[in-house]
């Protein structure tokens, strides 16, 4: 590789964490060359600094675009693509997520409907079916959840985010709330 130590150890990490995240590599290598390189790149210049193939490049930049974690860009009087990621990294999260969520999430909770509609046709099948009908529940109210999430701005996210187990505590002290309420209401039944 052809980068400065730092930029070589963020980029080999990404790689290695790349194939750990289900992406080959040469993909994790490239993006992490994007982000942290300071201009648009393009496709050969990535491949000397990376000591990898042109043709290995423009299949990952391909990966890449699919996922729409980079971003072509031009220079005048270049007819080369030039490519980068985009700048605000809460995009780049959003994005991860709704990408994985098309292509993991959503077929699974299809397979699982068309599965839950059938009739079981045995006890070990009924059974599956009930644990196939929980683990339908649990993604379904995740994806609602984060369908809720997609929607927050970014400062609320990045308050969502900081209160980590101090929502715990807000859960607790709404719950004590809703208790106390309920206790103060007169009873019909003790009327006398």
């Amino acid at each position: 590789m052809n980068l400065p130590p730092l930029v070589q150890s963020f980029v080999l990490h990404f790689g290695e964490m790349g194939s750990r995240w289900g992406i080959n590599r040469t993909v994790g290598q490239i993006y992490a060359l994007l982000f942290v390189s300071p201009a648009p790149i393009c496709a050969e210049e990535i491949a000397e600094s990376l000591g990898i193939s042109r043709s290995n490049v423009s299949m990952s930049l391909r990966e890449l675009q699919a996922w729409n974690l980079v971003i072509l860009k031009h220079r005048p009087d270049d007819r080369r693509d030039f490519f980068t990621t985009p700048d605000d990294v809460w995009y780049i999260l959003r994005t991860l997520a709704e990408e994985r969520k098309k292509r993991e999430v959503d077929p699974t909770l299809s397979v699982l409907r068309e599965i839950l509609m059938q009739r079981p046709a045995s006890e070990a099948e009924r059974h599956a079916q009930q644990r196939m009908s929980e683990m339908h529940t649990l993604i379904e109210q995740l994806t609602h959840w984060y369908e809720d999430v997609k929607q927050l701005e970014t400062e609320r996210l990045e308050t969502l985010l900081s209160l980590g187990a101090k929502v715990t505590k807000l859960l607790e002290a709404k719950d004590r709330v809703v208790s106390l309420g309920r206790s103060r209401r007169p009873n019909p039944a003790n009327k006398s």
